[in-house]
């Protein structure tokens, strides 16, 4: 009730609070500083039996094929499979985890690539009074500092362009940013700062100069999806877990509990999809964490259960460079329907998402030509009419399904929180489902309390706080460099091996191939457009 109250005092006044976060700045970034410091090192106090050579996927198999019990096994390999993973087995607890396609091959990999707190949800926190909102946007807030930190060389701090077009919404949008900035607290980016309308043209000429009155700047973290689950699941397996892909659960394996009498869940089995052979994996506690077949795993357990998923589908499209500055994104805030769309610099070309409609799950969601259309309608609102925005320039574009936890009577998605539930079935199976990518390792460090607790696990807390992820070690802003000097790679191709695999970027360069050319000395591209070589595709193969 105070916080309600206080909430509430907050948004009359607004101005009065937000004046705090300029006084606060200058103790804002001694604070982070000494919060850095404060991180527990963690891979310093854990056993690491891969820290050489990573098993390769036939030792990952034939150890899942050869333990008499597992304390844990997770299915699914997304952002949240992974991390439960990791938050397993660095509590010294004998980890598996199965995922039937590719690490990241799902929802994981089809985000908008932000690291955020979620500005949209803080407002509906602060304009509806409600403190479960408001207590996920810290919470993300406070991870995506740890993110940043954990993997530098696939995130960074990322400014986005609010422009305003009416002269009351400057003080309202200024208002609301500097909340964002207040409830991150010390964990603030960069203080988020006003530009006028000449001063917003020169960063983003690409926008619509009419009634333009000025823009806010804010920031927000943004990362390769892809690569950092992926990131997850090699640190997991460099700590011990049996992790293998492209290993489907064909039923859940059950046995009579002595002391209750109940059925309970004991393991999974499971079938090798590329060679078809079958085979079972044991394990004391098994969690479901499979994103939008949340349900699928749940009806195995139990045929009768109810769905707790609404799945939604978010589609994005990829459009030329030239949309969008190479280090500025744009938010709308207020779409024609009330959604929110980002045009975000990829890959020196420019991310434009997201929309938010009901869907069904599919392993391979198409995204619609009404929701491609509907993207590049808003793209055209907030665009110079120089620009000339078409549907040709659309070179590529993916739908990525939400897990959104839903009541089954609940009609739309958009109003849904991207929060989470952790639960418990009678035979014991734990499901984690629903939430969002920035907070895949508190909704991991969730989970396995109530597993450990549930299914009385001898386990050490929770130590994924900090715990750098693979790559972290050894990456510098300036790594490239070297990977220029020492292996003779052109300058574009050794800023994406950095990028992409950190410190382990030099094991990448040793198998570049000859080019036969005076420069580059290696590294021969796979596409001429793209920093993509042919060495990459051997690291996968034999990390595979």
């Amino acid at each position: 009730m105070a916080f309600r109250k206080a909430l509430k005092r907050t948004a009359i006044i607004g101005g009065g609070a937000v004046a705090a976060v300029y006084g606060l700045s200058q103790l804002i970034e001694y604070r982070k500083a000494q919060a850095r410091l404060s991180h527990v090192a963690a891979e310093a106090e854990l056993k690491v039996p891969f820290s050489d050579e990573l098993p390769s996927r036939h030792a990952q198999l034939t150890a899942l094929k050869d333990a008499e019990e597992f304390d844990v096994l997770v299915v699914g390999g997304g952002a949240t499979g992974a991390g439960c993973a990791l938050d397993a087995v660095t509590r010294n607890l004998k980890t598996a985890l199965v995922e039937r396609s590719d690490f990241s091959s799902g929802t994981s990999s089809r985000s908008t690539k932000l690291i955020h707190g979620g500005v949209r949800y803080l407002q509906k926190a602060i304009m509806q009074l409600d403190y479960e909102q408001y207590m996920m946007v810290k919470e993300a807030l406070h991870e995506r500092a740890n993110l940043l930190e954990i993997a530098p060389h696939l995130s960074a701090p990322l400014p986005i362009m609010l422009p305003v077009y009416k002269w009351w919404q400057l003080p309202y949008y200024w208002a609301g940013i500097k909340m964002y900035d207040l409830v991150a607290g010390i964990q603030c980016l960069k203080s988020s700062y006003v530009l006028s309308k000449t001063k917003a043209l020169e960063l983003f000429p690409m926008l619509k100069k009419d009634k333009l009155v000025g823009a806010i700047v804010y920031y927000d973290g943004q990362h390769n999806d892809a690569r950092m689950n992926l990131a997850i699941a090699l640190t997991a397996a460099r700590h011990g877990a049996a992790v293998a892909n492209y290993t489907e659960v064909v039923h859940l394996l059950k046995t009579n509990d002595p002391q209750t009498g109940k059925e309970k869940v004991c393991g999974a089995r499971c079938r090798d999809v590329i060679t078809g052979q079958e085979f079972d994996v044991k394990a004391k506690c098994v969690i479901n964490a499979t994103g939008p077949f949340t349900d699928g795993l749940r009806k195995m357990d139990n045929q009768e259960t109810k769905n707790i998923c609404q799945p939604s589908a978010g589609v994005h499209i990829v459009i030329p460079g030239y949309y969008s500055p190479d280090n500025m994104g744009l938010l709308d805030p207020a779409t024609s329907d009330g959604r929110v769309i980002f045009f975000l610099p990829w890959e020196k070309m420019t991310i434009a998402g997201t929309t938010d409609t009901p869907t069904n799950v599919t392993a391979h969601p198409i995204p619609g030509e009404d929701d491609i259309n509907f993207i590049l309608r808003e793209v055209r609102n907030y665009l110079s009419p120089d620009v000339e925005v078409r549907r040709g320039d659309v070179l590529a574009a993916w739908s990525g399904i939400r897990p959104l936890v839903t009541d089954p009577n609940s009609k739309d998605t958009q109003s849904i929180c991207r929060n989470h539930i952790v639960s418990i079935s009678n035979s014991g199976l734990v499901t984690i489902a629903g939430g969002k990518w920035t907070t895949y390792r508190s909704m991991a460090e969730e989970t396995l309390d109530a597993a450990i607790k549930a299914h009385g696990l001898s386990a050490e807390p929770c130590r994924t706080a900090g715990l750098m992820l693979e790559g972290a070690k050894g990456w510098t802003p300036t790594l490239y460099i070297r990977l220029v000097q020492d292996y003779g790679l052109e300058n574009e191709v050794a800023q994406h091996l950095a990028s992409t695999y950190g410190g382990k970027a030099f094991d990448v360069a040793k198998m570049a191939q000859v080019t036969g050319k005076r420069w580059p000395i290696v590294g021969k591209r796979l596409v001429s457009e793209f920093p993509i070589t042919g060495q990459q595709c051997g690291w996968s193969y034999i990390n595979s």
